[in-house]
């Protein structure tokens, strides 16, 4: 797969013609729209990535409603993550070779056909993945491993609770958590969703909470059913009403780590305005006063910021893929160009694992 290569450009890398999704400014769906575009050759040490399937995720959504922190100003285009095919390479690249197949991390960009990227942001496609398995793993891979390690010090026996459990990132972290041995209780939107994971796996019927307004009492039956008189770790990408319940049953050193807030999340083409707002001034509040004598901590983070430091990437990887070793569930394959469909069931709620976009896919395609 790696090998050296000589520093002129090969013919294939003369300026193409792709196809990209680009925004002209955050604030609403219906301003993404797909144009093609040429894209030059690769700059020195530069890769230039035939695309095969490209990774949707809730920060797609959040970054063109404007909701996210990390969203460029101005025009850009979403996607953090894709898999493919390296078409040529720029001068000074020595690890990559037309042919390799590869995974793209990149900070925005990743909704194109084709795109340049620097040659630390790839790594190799396992061989017995597929594209789609490829693009779907590094951002809530990484997530989980991060969130759960670096933060959240989740080890064999803790007990550990899961929000959002049957999404990306949720059946990633359920994985990682079967392979430290810890002990997992998973929240989900709908009893659909309790039945496959307890099929899937092999979680018990109280350790599979549905979200209702009985959340408090059914956390205590899942702790209750587990011995515990706490969680170790509690791992949210919700935050909202749910909040307030979990982290009250923090045991004491346990650790509450929040990636996300999908309690925000609009269902619309643009944000209701008067809808975050009240969401907002609701928001959970804490003292963090009083977490001295609880002795619980509150740790965030947004894993993006990784994406600028490429050589801390390759350890990254190597870390997760030891801790999350099988591919990832692919819920939902979607042609290229219906990248709005995708989008649109991603702000559902409804899907089961991770969506991808193919550009070389039909436009029939739907949540599998």
């Amino acid at each position: 797969m790696l090998g050296n290569m000589p520093d002129t450009p090969t013919a294939e890398s003369l300026e193409t013609t792709r196809q990209v999704w680009s925004i002209p400014r955050a604030g609403s769906l219906a301003r993404l729209t797909l144009n093609s575009e040429p894209l030059a050759p690769p700059a020195e040490r530069e890769v230039q990535v035939e695309v095969t399937a490209v990774g949707v995720n809730f920060a797609d959504v959040f970054a063109c409603l404007g909701l996210y922190s990390a969203t460029p100003t101005g025009r850009f285009t979403p996607g953090l993550e894709c898999a493919g095919r390296v078409r040529c390479v720029g001068s000074g690249v020595v690890r990559w070779r037309p042919g390799d197949r590869v995974i793209v991390l990149t900070r925005f960009g990743g909704y194109a056909t084709a795109l340049n990227v620097h040659e630390e942001t790839l790594w190799p496609t396992p061989e017995d993945w597929t594209d789609a398995q490829a693009a779907a793993y590094p951002v809530q891979a990484l997530t989980a491993w991060y969130g759960l390690t670096s933060l959240g010090n989740a080890r064999r026996g803790a007990v550990v609770l899961v929000q959002s459990a049957a999404g990306g990132v949720g059946l990633n972290a359920l994985q990682a958590l079967q392979t430290l041995g810890a002990r997992a209780v998973a929240v989900v939107g709908s009893a659909a969703k309790r039945e496959w994971l307890i099929g899937q796996y092999g979680l018990t019927a109280e350790t599979v909470i549905v979200r209702s307004p009985r959340f408090a009492e059914d956390l205590d039956a899942a702790l209750a059913s587990l011995g515990a008189g706490g969680f170790d770790l509690v791992f949210d990408a919700v935050y909202g009403a749910d909040f307030q319940p979990s982290f009250t049953r923090l045991a004491a050193e346990g650790r509450h780590v929040l990636f996300g807030a999908a309690d925000f999340m609009s269902t619309g083409r643009r944000p209701n305005p008067f809808r975050l707002a009240w969401r907002y001034l609701r928001r959970p509040r804490l003292d963090p006063l009083a977490m001295i004598s609880q002795n619980r901590g509150l740790l965030a983070f947004n894993l993006i910021w990784l994406w600028h430091e490429a050589s801390r990437l390759p350890d990254a990887m190597r870390g997760t893929l030891a801790l999350i070793p099988r591919p990832p569930h692919i819920g939902g394959r979607y042609a290229f160009e219906d990248a709005h469909a995708a989008l649109a069931a991603i702000q559902s709620g409804r899907t089961v694992g991770k969506l991808v976009l193919e550009p070389q896919r039909a436009s029939v395609a739907r949540a599998e």
